[in-house]
């Protein structure tokens, strides 16, 4: 469905931030990308969405497709339109309208009234907590409610590929799993694609079908999620375990010394 050929992206002209990252997610299958903070992984998600220019950004080598068609070239309205949606870090909600009314502005590419109100039912049915807070301003909810909101906004444009950026940002470990299934849900039961950035290594690989690994902006690692959670790297660095199961402290992690293999 999607794929990224050794796209580069720089931002201000100056400063390259992708370096030539190639993935490929396919139809039907959630796909996580996982690294630590500065790896990349946000900007792949705006050179998909079209929203690096705003941001100073530009892709100048490579190419972005959707179902065989280059979309690197899209403004923002038209990748929605195309059925991309991508769901922001930090939740991002319209705070002075209510929850319904993020809801509907989430359709605004659309123009089937008739479709929009069961789309509303449709998300209702996922979050039934938005039902009972629907004419709240969504300024008043709380974390785990507006990243609901935030994802419900994001299915209201009826996407066959949506991007989530670290819906487990700032929640408690009972919302996370919450956020996490029912992405697994979505995936399962209305067969939506999903590109997953997430530092939650360790929940992220339990959902994902296939996993990437970002570093510096590029691609180091990949395989299948059972794969990368039993590799003995991907446990140290990033869930944080040795190889007998013990957990170390991230204040030995200055210390941790990439396989060389990595970037060969």
């Amino acid at each position: 469905m999607l794929q990224l050929n050794n796209v580069e992206v720089v931002y201000d002209r100056t400063i390259l931030v992708l370096r030539g990252i190639s993935l490929e997610v396919p139809d039907g299958q959630i796909v996580a990308l996982l690294g630590s903070n500065g790896a990349g992984k946000s900007t792949t998600l705006k050179t998909i969405s079209g929203i690096l220019r705003p941001e100073r950004g530009a892709v100048t080598a490579g190419s972005v497709e959707f179902n065989g068609v280059r979309i690197d070239h899209l403004e923002p309205a038209d990748v929605v339109k195309i059925g991309i949606a991508q769901v922001m870090e930090g939740r991002r909600v319209f705070e002075h309208l209510t929850a319904e009314e993020n809801l509907i502005a989430g359709a605004h590419t659309r123009r089937d009234a008739s479709r929009i109100k069961q789309d509303i039912e449709l998300v209702y049915t996922y979050f039934p907590r938005l039902k009972e807070r629907l004419g709240v301003r969504a300024g008043y909810l709380s974390g785990g409610e507006q990243q609901m909101l935030s994802i419900g906004r994001g299915l209201m444009s009826r996407p066959k590929l949506m991007l989530l950026d670290e819906p487990s940002l700032g929640l408690a470990p009972m919302l996370v799993e919450e956020i996490f299934e029912i992405v697994q849900r979505l995936n399962r039961q209305e067969g939506m694609t999903v590109l997953l950035v997430e530092q939650n290594a360790t929940l992220a690989l339990t959902i994902a079908h296939y996993g990437y690994i970002m570093e510096n902006g590029r691609i180091v690692l990949d395989g299948s999620a059972s794969i990368l959670q039993n590799n003995a790297d991907i446990k140290e660095f990033y869930l944080g375990l040795s190889e007998v199961g013990i957990r170390k402290s991230y204040r030995d992690v200055k210390y941790y010394r990439r396989r060389k293999r990595w970037l060969s």
